[in-house]
């Protein structure tokens, strides 16, 4: 599997449907070696226009639209290929929170979740609904995985 998508956007033109796009993503970082974020689309509303689209931001962290959504494809790989050391007692390095509701799928290898109490392994095909939580991703692996992601702007009560 690639480390960056290839995105065809459709639209309609003269009244028909047609293939507007067809090329790898250009929004595409690696922000740690082998770490590639490719930040595929966004929407800057609910509900979102078909007739518009604003270039993101690539950032390790995103900055998800007010009312809006980000669809994100994401190569993580081996944390020893990262960098990533975990201090026994401590929260792992890459734990963040955002402001969102996440529909994330493993396409390929595996990674575990971790929260603050309790992690979860993950494999091809599972799928994670993560509601606004702190966590983060660690690939104990040898091989990168391939993560999808949908982020939706949410509100916590």
């Amino acid at each position: 599997m690639n480390k960056i998508p290839r995105r065809i956007v459709t639209g309609i033109q003269n009244g028909k449907s047609v293939i507007l796009e067809d090329k790898i993503v250009a929004n595409a970082v690696e922000h740690f070696p082998n770490l590639v974020i490719s930040d595929v689309w966004n929407t800057q509303q609910m509900p979102a226009s078909l007739d518009y689209e604003m270039q993101i931001p690539n950032k390790g962290f995103p900055e998800t639209p007010k009312n809006g959504t980000y669809f994100r494809y994401v190569s993580i790989p081996p944390d020893k290929e990262l960098g990533v050391h975990v201090k026994i007692g401590q929260p792992h390095p890459m734990m963040h929170q955002t402001s969102t509701l996440d529909y994330i799928i493993i396409l390929s290898g595996e990674l575990y979740l971790i929260m603050d109490e309790g992690e979860t392994l993950l494999k091809a095909g599972d799928i994670v609904i993560q509601r606004g939580t702190n966590h983060a991703w660690s690939n104990r692996s040898d091989h990168p995985c391939i993560q999808l992601a949908i982020l939706i702007d949410a509100v916590k009560k």
